[in-house]
């Protein structure tokens, strides 16, 4: 402060001709004597240093700079600002003193806490530290800090196992169990918002005990602090502090030390004896030598020759000029480039106060101003303590934030940072390790937000993204991979021509048919023998011929459904069916009337002759024609995609439309095929080899046995085997009325052609 003030009284562009003075007070950082030099010096009754000179309004004090904490500055802005005296404070961070209501005169050359309690918010983000630890001086720049930090935390998604505060002159056990607290923690970052005293004490705790190895984060008021490099178990450190600097011409005053200016201040002497480790007064005590004026302050290697980490001064360098600028604004006009200063002109507070709101300015390349809280542009260092190859631990400056840059740009980290141990690898800090895709976040009950239990997704659900606070369901046609991560296209299913099941019910299919023409060959070329004479061939025949379409039909249930196909399946299936059925039982009506017709007197025959039998089946199996063209005209069959079967795979199957007339088919050939199963049953024990209700009665009961154990078969089969139920039906009553009705025959015709005769067939039993 002295050698800013030599300085601008020395400038022939800053106040020319004018020169301020100063008082210098020592607070000894309490807050009583801050109070009562602040009512000294608003009283303005203090004598003046350099009462020699022509001073202009003596002992009228235009501005202050200080205090360096927080807490003092609250108290002392509190009193001035009633009487718009500025207090411009060069260390004082408590986001608190933005407040213009309460502390109207208060201006600051270093950022406030707010900014930094967001930048550090910003980055434990960016290294995705979402558990931390955080302590803190309880003053109020360690608890506003620190409150200002946990809201930015929490907004980033942060938690805090814990958060504990601690002051110097608290008791040892308070200090013990914040370090405690420390040891005993699940999380490996400190965030520690406190001054360099407090933390001193808390690591001097730690080092006698040292705890798991934690990633320290700092504030400014300690991270750049070279007495606490000491700590070795800090290494890897990372905190923003304020910028460093060059001010020229600051060592060479610092180190213009004559023995008549250290005599002449008390603090020059204690500093001179301390360095030295002498005395300047003539008496020493015993174990001490007398200063002989041979020490040489330019060999000192002591922090007061220490230029290279100018920071907090270069806030008091700047804080001085702002307040020389404004008094400059106040009694000086510059005309034509010159500027012309009246050192007598009065200036009042508030002229003072106005004009530093005003004040926009650079020196030595750093610009100066305040917004309307006071505050500068907030622009710091990101410090990194990193352990070099000697073993001793160095401040290392890895980048900068600046928060008049866009959201997500205020980081430039341009150097490679050393963690905890001195690893190059970012440690973790989290409560609870991120959740894949394919699994959601279940908050622990009881516990912050950031722990939390990964639970799978839920069936048909899946989650994409990492830490997925939930799962969403895949589209309809859609399934989640086995990890549920993904979606994808549900497999369709159907009875195709590919699979085992398709070919084999395929070939069976084509091998009934195949044994219904062989069979129809067979007859046809023995149809003048008596076994096909005498078993109604017309009739044969045309059983045969529908048998053929019976087990031809059952192939359309088979590849993918389409329009046609569904509509073809059911009709043809039921009118087939219907033919075969009509034809057996005209064949069983023809057995009973050929027995009646032996009667004396009886002539039936004449009337269920050829025409009639013809005029039978045309009937039954016109009946079935009108059921499913009504079903067709109505509600026909269509293809569907059932996704309610299975969960994870699309059925592809035809839907009946309407299961009335579905059943109403089926129904139809149930009641005709009972009825054909009826009157086989009565002509069964009719005599005479010419019988064969014998074996329509045993291919109709094998007929309704399938028939029926295929209606609960069919209901409950799920997906593609109910289609293959419905083809197994359709086969096995076609093989059981081929095999019953024609197998006796054709075994006759081709293995004992000696019983094929009239004779044979008309032997009774």
């Amino acid at each position: 402060m002295v050698f800013t003030i030599e300085e601008i009284n020395n400038s022939t562009e800053l106040l020319p001709g004018i020169k301020l003075g100063y008082q210098i007070h020592d607070s000894c950082s309490t807050v009583p004597l801050a109070m009562h030099v602040t009512f000294q010096l608003s009283n303005g009754l203090d004598p003046v240093f350099y009462s020699g000179d022509n001073c202009s309004q003596s002992g009228m004090v235009m501005a202050i700079v200080g205090e360096s904490a927080s807490t003092p500055s609250i108290s002392m802005s509190r009193i001035i600002g009633s009487f718009s005296i500025p207090l411009v404070s060069y260390f004082a961070t408590c986001a608190c003193l933005s407040d213009k209501q309460q502390y109207p005169s208060f201006f600051r050359t270093i950022p406030s806490d707010q900014f930094q309690a967001d930048a550090l918010a910003k980055l434990v983000k960016h290294f995705g530290w979402t558990w931390i630890g955080a302590v803190r001086s309880d003053t109020d720049y360690g608890n506003n800090g620190m409150s200002s930090f946990l809201d930015a935390a929490q907004k980033e998604g942060i938690c805090v196992e814990y958060s504990e505060s601690f002051y110097r002159t608290h008791p040892r056990s308070r200090i013990q169990r914040v370090a405690d607290v420390i040891r005993r923690s699940t999380a490996v970052v400190i965030v520690a918002f406190t001054t360099s005293a407090e933390l001193r004490l808390l690591l001097e705790e730690l080092s006698n005990e040292p705890s798991p190895p934690r990633q320290w984060i700092g504030s400014e008021a300690w991270v750049t602090n070279q007495d606490l490099l000491k700590f070795s178990f800090c290494a890897g450190a990372i905190g923003f502090g304020i910028q460093k600097s060059v001010i020229p011409g600051l060592r060479e005053f610092l180190l213009d030390l004559s023995p008549s200016i250290v005599a002449a201040s008390p603090v020059l002497t204690e500093f001179w004896e301390d360095a030295f480790n002498c005395r300047l007064r003539k008496i020493a005590a015993i174990d001490e030598s007398v200063c002989d004026g041979t020490e040489d302050i330019q060999t000192l290697q002591d922090p007061y020759t220490d230029t290279s980490q100018l920071r907090i001064t270069n806030m008091v360098y700047k804080a001085v000029y702002a307040i020389a600028h404004a008094i400059h604004n106040a009694v000086c006009q510059d005309i034509n480039s010159t500027a012309l200063c009246n050192k007598f002109t009065r200036v009042e507070f508030k002229q003072v106060l106005t004009l530093l709101k005003k004040v926009n300015f650079s020196q030595n390349g750093y610009d100066v101003s305040f917004d309307a809280n006071g505050d500068p542009v907030a622009t710091y260092e990101l410090v990194n303590w990193q352990k070099m190859e000697s073993g001793s631990i160095e401040m290392v400056t890895v980048g900068l934030y600046d928060s008049s840059l866009p959201d997500g740009q205020e980081f430039l980290i341009n150097k490679n940072l050393t963690w905890m141990d001195g690893g190059t690898h970012v440690p973790a800090s989290v409560c609870s390790d991120s959740c894949p895709p394919g699994t959601r976040r279940v908050l622990q009950k009881g516990k912050p937000i950031c722990c939390y239990d990964c639970i799978p997704c839920p069936e048909g659900e899946i989650s994409n993204t990492t830490d997925s606070p939930d799962c969403f369901p895949c589209l309809k046609e859609f399934w989640p991979n086995t990890k549920r991560d993904t979606c994808f296209p549900k497999p369709v299913e159907f009875l195709s021509f590919d699979e085992v099941l398709g070919i084999v019910l395929a070939a069976f299919s084509v091998a009934g048919a195949c044994l219904a023409i062989t069979t129809a060959a067979v007859f046809f070329h023995h149809r003048t023998s008596p076994i096909v004479r005498a078993n109604n061939s017309e009739l044969s025949f045309l059983l045969l011929f529908s048998l053929t379409l019976c087990f031809l039909c059952s192939l359309t249930f088979i590849g993918v459904p389409s329009d046609w196909s569904c509509r073809l399946r059911h009709t043809a299936f039921g009118i087939t069916f219907v033919l075969c059925i009509s034809c057996v039982l005209g064949k069983t009506i023809v057995v009973l009337m050929a027995f009646r017709a032996t009667l004396p007197g009886s002539n039936v025959m004449k009337w269920f002759g050829p025409p009639q039998q013809r005029m039978t089946v045309v009937s039954f199996t016109f009946i079935q024609v009108l059921i499913c063209t009504i079903w067709l005209g109505l509600r026909p069959p269509f293809p569907m995609e059932n996704l309610t079967i299975y969960k994870e795979r699309i059925i592809l199957e035809c839907a009946l439309g309407s299961a009335i007339g579905f059943w109403v088919v089926l129904g139809y050939i149930g009641l005709l095929a009972l009825f054909c199963l009826v009157l086989a049953v009565l002509a069964r024990k009719l005599p005479d080899n010419f019988n064969e209700a014998k074996m329509i009665t045993f291919s109709m009961l094998i007929f309704c046995a399938v028939w029926i154990t295929f209606i609960p078969a069919y209901v409950s089969s799920p997906g593609k085997f109910t289609v293959a139920v419905e083809i197994f039906a359709i086969l096995a009553s076609s093989f059981g009325l081929i095999l019953c009705i024609f197998a006796p025959k054709c075994y006759i015709i081709l293995l004992k052609p000696e019983k094929n005769t009239k004779k044979h067939l008309m032997n009774k039993n």
